[in-house]
């Protein structure tokens, strides 16, 4: 499953942290640091996007 889907559904509330962890497969200390991390937030995806020669 997509890490950024997941932390996208944590920080919705639907559902807690320990879930979010538990999913993705790490513990509380690593899913922090994931949390925070700009390049897993839903606004930095399409920097990661590659462009076209047109664009």
């Amino acid at each position: 499953m997509d890490k950024r889907k997941v932390i996208a559904a944590y920080r919705r509330g639907f559902i807690s942290i320990q879930e979010c962890a538990q999913i993705i497969g790490v513990d509380n200390g690593q899913m922090t640091r994931l949390v925070n991390d700009p390049m897993l937030m839903n606004e930095a995806v399409p920097l990661l996007e590659k462009k076209t020669v047109n664009s």
